[in-house]
């Protein structure tokens, strides 16, 4: 079964992390996320305090995964297509020994996710596969902390993918997921859901208006279908 997800946005870099949830108190798993409108108007900030509130009433062991997304969701970005090749391959080499090394230093990871560009990013994930042969995200190490790491790195490389990839999963799947496809549909609406849409037809072969046509009924699927701009008569 699938858990709900959040989406975590900033500087036009976005990442859904389906554990977030995990991190809060037994009582307060579903306040925050309950309105889809309240969701969608809570800052980077106010979500990583809830992460932050989680973390110190559960009392988990490793902060890692915290200190990853206050990172990639914290950083000021450079939104240009430039990258330097040099810094590339070098850091590519850097990730590769901190990820699958005996000794693994998160905070090096972190640094490099935080702080580079998505096209920086992005060649030196290019120039990973290049080097060793596969993906960055290929043969992690299981965890919260590599789930999210694994997750984080595929929004990063394209993040419209990823969203149709959320939505085929929320529409497609035995439970269907109403969470996710409305966080997805609402976050997405005023940025790139209609690349997202055109990418999930191409993949899928039917739209999204119609697939959501085809699983839901009721108050429900109007909503959704008049946030897609779907024609209902």
């Amino acid at each position: 079964m699938r858990s709900n997800a959040v989406c975590i946005e900033c500087n036009g870099m976005a990442a859904e992390v389906d554990w977030i949830k995990t991190f809060l108190p037994a009582g307060d798993k579903n306040l925050p996320f309950q309105s889809v409108s309240l969701f969608k108007s809570m800052s980077t900030r106010a979500l990583l305090v809830i992460v932050e509130h989680g973390l110190q009433c559960n009392n988990r062991p490793s902060t890692t995964p915290k200190q990853l997304l206050v990172g990639v969701t914290s950083a000021y970005r450079y939104d240009g297509d430039e990258f330097d090749e040099t810094v590339a391959q070098s850091e590519a080499s850097t990730l590769h020994q901190e990820i699958h090394g005996k000794a693994f230093n998160n905070e090096e990871v972190i640094r490099i996710l935080s702080t580079r560009s998505q096209a920086q990013l992005n060649a030196t994930f290019n120039i990973y596969k290049d080097i060793y042969g596969h993906s960055i995200t290929k043969g992690f190490p299981g965890g919260d902390y590599f789930s999210t790491l694994r997750t984080v790195i595929r929004c990063i490389r394209d993040p419209k993918k990823y969203f149709a990839k959320v939505l085929r999963l929320a529409i497609n799947m035995e439970e269907t997921n109403e969470d996710a496809l409305s966080r997805v549909i609402v976050t997405r609406a005023e940025k790139d859901l209609k690349d997202i849409k055109e990418l999930y037809l191409k993949r899928n072969n039917i739209s999204v208006d119609e697939a959501v046509a085809r699983e839901w009924s009721g108050d429900y699927k109007t909503f959704i279908l008049a946030l897609l701009g779907a024609d209902q008569n």
